[in-house]
């Protein structure tokens, strides 16, 4: 009697994605249960809109501003990039430190899943809960400013630049994260990034400002493609013909990081065999 091998039918998937959409459902209830949190962050978003709007009203006072930029323009791109901080502001990779600090991270890695995929599944998961708190927040910054509303199409736009952003994002906090592999400890490397990134990446201060050759040089870092792009193309500064360079920039962005990410996450792996043995 002869016995033949039956390979296992091929996932689908649907059924390959199951789990990571558990992951990002469970993350989105966990994150539900800290109301206080919850609340703070949008009070908080409202006294740094406040705080920002007093700062532009005084500089076009003084005629000190840019020109170019109107002051309503100006108070466009600042609500607009608080409210984008609700989202990217959330780090879902920070587990990663952790479990490395805790001793988990070994027998994380034997499970059947991709922890990476599920790093980013249960960020997603927090993210889907701060977006929703875009919505009160922007009712309650209308009260405070009036902000410019562009055409369907622009807004389209500006939600795919957007995503590809939070994309790249992902992979920056990924890749510092990662470093707890040899460090344990990425507290001052984040401080770090994140003090150059929120300068860099346009948060705070319209890139466009910058002047000559530096305003060239700081789009073109990675940091530009997370908030800036969006936002300039948010306020029509990238035009539709500027839309395919635009968005080719950012891919670009996530392919290196993307690349770089699984190059960093391999050697941990190797690491942490090295060590346990």
């Amino acid at each position: 009697m002869s016995l033949v091998r039956t390979e296992p039918a091929p996932r689908s998937l649907r059924e390959i994605l199951a789990p990571y959409v558990a992951f990002a459902a469970k993350a989105f209830s966990r994150e539900a249960t800290y109301r206080m949190e919850v609340f703070t962050n949008v009070g908080s978003l409202l006294v740094r809109l406040y705080l920002m709007k007093a700062v532009w009203t005084a500089l076009y006072a003084q005629n000190v501003a840019p020109a170019g930029v109107p002051l309503h323009a100006i108070l466009t791109y600042t609500t607009v990039a608080l409210l984008m901080s609700l989202v990217l502001e959330i780090d879902g990779t920070r587990a990663i430190r952790d479990k490395i600090r805790e001793g988990t991270i070994a027998t994380d890695l034997m499970k059947p899943i991709s922890l990476p995929l599920y790093f980013f599944s249960d960020g997603v998961g927090m993210t889907l809960l701060h977006a929703v708190l875009i919505v009160p927040a922007l009712l309650m910054s209308l009260l405070l400013v009036r902000i410019d509303v562009p055409p369907l199409h622009v807004l389209a736009a500006f939600a795919l630049s957007f995503l590809l952003g939070y994309l790249v994002n992902f992979f920056l906090n990924f890749l510092m994260n990662c470093i707890a592999f040899w460090t344990l400890e990425t507290f001052a490397m984040q401080l770090m990034v994140r003090w150059v990134s929120d300068l860099l990446s346009g948060q705070i201060v319209p890139l466009i400002f910058f002047p000559g050759i530096l305003q060239k040089i700081v789009l073109a870092l990675p940091f530009a493609a997370i908030y800036s792009t969006p936002l300039l193309i948010y306020l029509g500064r990238i035009p539709p013909s500027g839309y395919l360079a635009a968005f080719a920039t950012q891919v670009g962005w996530c392919i290196a990081f993307a690349l770089l990410s699984a190059v960093v996450w391999r050697a941990a792996q190797r690491r942490i065999v090295v060590q346990g043995g």
